[in-house]
């Protein structure tokens, strides 16, 4: 078996991963919010890929939150925007959330041929790569990537994700997956390497920092959501 790693959600095809275990990653900030949405007791998250499509499935949905971003900013109308830090208990418990955002919905929606398709970032890393190497099969980390080109905040997110699934089973690794582990595994303080990415950059210089420093903690929660029919849940598997 073997871990491979898909650079940017655009390059995804049902073909690819087909068969395999995929954990889609958006550090900053999707896959953030999906599970911190989740941990903080949303009855699910739905992403959809504009805004139009949001509105739409808004109406098929009862106890609805409108949440997403474009251009890293917070959609006119919506409930919230794509900080996970507004996905608060008080705002989305019991809720439904409609989630689209630039890069991570479109990683996520794309890779709906896996075999499973687990939700991952920092936050969770060790729980959703436990949850991923149950699968007797292929893995593939899906990077969101940042407006179509890699994005380094993922990259090193999946070394992270990596390193932890070796802990727990032996996988042949390809250059691509065996590389994010290096440059993981060469910048344990991961602020020292992210903040020459642009993406953390645009994030800095529209004051977000918060959103930063929180989804920069490695291990903060022990949920796994699970993309499966057009919906987000909590996986039934994760104890």
């Amino acid at each position: 078996m073997k871990i491979d790693v898909i650079l940017t959600g655009k390059e995804v095809s049902q073909e690819q991963v087909k068969g395999t275990a995929v954990v889609v990653v958006d550090v900053l900030r999707a896959t953030s919010v999906i599970i911190t949405a989740l941990k903080n007791g949303a009855k699910s998250v739905v992403p959809v890929l504009s805004v139009e499509e949001a509105l739409l499935t808004k109406k098929k949905l009862e106890q609805v939150v409108l949440g997403g971003e474009r251009k890293a900013q917070k959609i006119e109308g919506f409930d919230l925007s794509n900080s996970p830090l507004e996905y608060t208990h008080t705002a989305i418990h019991d809720k439904n959330v409609i989630l689209t955002t630039t890069n991570g919905t479109l990683a996520i929606t794309r890779s709906s041929a896996a075999k499973r398709v687990l939700i991952g970032a920092l936050l969770n890393a060790t729980a959703v790569a436990k949850e991923a190497v149950r699968e007797d099969t292929d893995i593939i980390v899906v990077n969101s990537g940042t407006n179509g080109q890699f994005s380094m905040d993922d990259f090193i997110t999946t070394g992270a994700l990596i390193h932890e699934m070796l802990q727990e089973k032996s996988y042949e690794l390809t250059d691509i997956a065996r590389t994010s582990l290096f440059i993981y595994e060469s910048h344990l303080d991961l602020i020292s390497y992210v903040k020459e990415a642009k993406h953390y950059k645009v994030l800095e210089e529209l004051h977000l920092e918060e959103d930063l420093a929180y989804c920069f903690q490695k291990d903060l929660l022990k949920v796994v959501p699970e993309y499966k029919n057009g919906v987000i849940r909590l996986s039934e598997n994760v104890v």
